[in-house]
């Protein structure tokens, strides 16, 4: 399946990694820009924004990947991030996931997994929005659906991709309430690789950037409910 159109940055100091990623991603008919440093990354999205971004957290220079993430996120939010790491430590995959990433990859790691991981964020991120565009108001929070807009006292909030679409998954079943697995599924897709603590950490983001008026619950032992 040709992808010569979907261009890819990948951001990794690794030459043999950074290497290895593109050769696979080249091959299965992506585009492919390398960058080893945070500054080239930034300069590469400035001039083309990709689908996606494959960033390592540990890079040289001022910057590392978690600055990239911070930079994607105000700067392109719609474009998702994947995060490479040697650090397997749960406070920075939080972290990373609190900053905008999709998902997060540990190294070592199988390339061909990789590929799949990559398909897999570009499958949700290509989603279609609904046919009808959907207001909903809480208080002082305002959602287009249509628009792919949230408003808190009439100021954008400044979501990330997935914290958009879980909160309008959570619109689509307002009053339901959902488990994790079932957010990760209706939001994330089924093929998903990563585990269920990713919804905490975007339910967290949420309510921090609505703030108390968004009357998002939650279900102890289960998962969520909006309204």
């Amino acid at each position: 399946m040709a992808h010569a159109e979907v261009c890819i940055v990948v951001v990794e100091d690794d030459h043999h990694i950074n290497d290895l990623v593109a050769l696979y991603l080249r091959r299965d008919g992506f585009r492919v820009l390398q960058a080893d440093d945070a500054e080239q990354c930034l300069a590469m999205i400035d001039r083309e924004t990709p689908a996606l971004v494959i960033v390592d957290i540990g890079l040289p220079g001022a910057l590392d990947g978690l600055d990239v993430c911070r930079n994607v996120a105000a700067r392109t939010p719609a474009v998702p991030v994947l995060i490479l790491s040697a650090r397997d430590d749960e406070v920075d995959r939080i972290l990373g996931l609190e900053l905008g990433a999709d998902d997060y990859v540990t190294k070592p790691f199988s390339a061909r997994e990789l590929v799949a991981r990559v398909h897999a964020i570009l499958r949700r991120t290509a989603a279609p929005a609904p046919a009808a565009a959907t207001v909903t108001e809480f208080g002082s929070v305002v959602v287009d659906v249509g628009r792919r807009e949230a408003r808190v006292a009439g100021a954008v909030a400044p979501l990330a991709t997935r914290e958009f679409d879980l909160l309008a998954f959570l619109i689509r079943n307002e009053g339901l309430a959902l488990s994790r697995r079932q957010l990760l599924d209706g939001v994330w897709g089924a093929d998903w690789f990563g585990d269920e603590r990713t919804v905490d950490v975007h339910v967290r983001q949420l309510r921090k950037k609505l703030g108390t008026d968004l009357p998002l619950a939650t279900v102890w032992g289960l998962g969520y409910r909006l309204g």
